[in-house]
């Protein structure tokens, strides 16, 4: 069963699909109110994924108690320390966004909900979470054998 520190691999690729939504409309909808509460309502999805990890994030919650209930039981868990790792990647990136915006910068904006875009749906659409392979490099590099 999944736990805050063990997650059943679909969570996050569910996720991952959820935000490529939110984050392909408000990147073609920038410099519209749209895109700005687009863009809270991310960044609170990833401070929360980041903090208290992928399980407690809105979209992880909704598979939890929506979508995992009616399909096959998990069989694959993974450690839920890079996705929370990708979150927090994910929050940098909606925080430059928001900064973009409040700076009257669209360039900036698209550029970094572009790059979160990019890294949200290879993980929806390809089951390549782009965060957690920079985790997993992080720690081969910095952890001593």
């Amino acid at each position: 069963m999944a736990t805050p520190t063990q997650l059943d691999v679909r969570g996050p690729r569910f996720g991952a699909a959820v935000t490529t939504v939110v984050l392909a409309v408000a990147f073609v909808s920038a410099g519209t109110t749209l895109a700005t509460i687009l863009l809270l309502l991310q960044t609170v999805a990833f401070g929360i994924g980041a903090v208290v990890g992928p399980h407690a994030q809105p979209y992880g919650k909704f598979f939890a108690t929506v979508i995992r209930p009616r399909i096959s039981p998990a069989t694959k868990f993974e450690d839920a320390a890079p996705p929370r790792f990708a979150q927090a990647v994910g929050l940098g990136f909606a925080v430059a966004a928001l900064a973009g915006i409040f700076l009257n910068s669209i360039a900036l904006t698209q550029i970094a909900v572009g790059l979160a875009l990019a890294a949200a749906f290879l993980n929806a659409a390809f089951s390549f979470c782009l965060g957690c392979e920079m985790y997993l490099l992080i720690r081969r590099f910095t952890t001593s054998s």
